[in-house]
């Protein structure tokens, strides 16, 4: 696995229901061998036309890998199958009820996804609650520190809280 790490992807689907009762679907795309999320997009209705086009952003613009691995889920079909063999890369699936065969996609976006709902609800500042964090924060006053920047959410957001030198 480590000597085809460079040049491997897998694929992903998860779901995520709306306010509305609706059902999005989420596809995203990581490479394996810095464990990066290369694309990410968001559909109601996936289909293999879209799945395809999906595959040919992610891959279309710059070194596409040589290998992906994706499961068995029909969106992905004759079309997706024919994209990815135009960018000359060859299509493993995982055996059926197995999803730890595609176990990087979902363990490292899991981690992703709890480290903003932990940001979200303790550090993210919102208007409504008059800047304050769902789960409220203490004024931290001077005494406590100087102030010191901590990152979030794998640097895209940070933090800035009073440490003692």
């Amino acid at each position: 696995m480590k000597n085809h790490t460079p040049d491997l992807i897998a694929l992903d689907f998860f779901t995520v229901p709306t306010a509305t009762f609706r059902v999005l679907f989420v596809l995203v795309v990581l490479r394996h061998d810095r464990r990066r999320l290369v694309h990410l997009n968001v559909t109601e209705h996936p289909t293999a036309d879209w799945t395809g086009r999906q595959l040919m952003e992610a891959c279309g613009l710059e070194e596409a890998p040589r290998h992906l691995i994706r499961d068995r889920d029909q969106v992905y079909g004759d079309r997706f199958s024919r994209q990815a063999k135009t960018l000359d890369i060859r299509e493993t699936v995982i055996a059926p009820r197995s999803p730890w065969q595609n176990a990087y996609a979902e363990r490292h976006l899991k981690r992703i996804l709890s480290e903003y709902v932990h940001y979200y609800n303790t550090t993210r500042t919102h208007l409504s609650l008059a800047k304050d964090a769902p789960e409220p924060r203490r004024v931290q006053p001077p005494s406590q520190g100087r102030v010191v920047e901590t990152p979030r959410v794998g640097g895209l957001h940070h933090e800035y809280l009073r440490r003692a030198a």
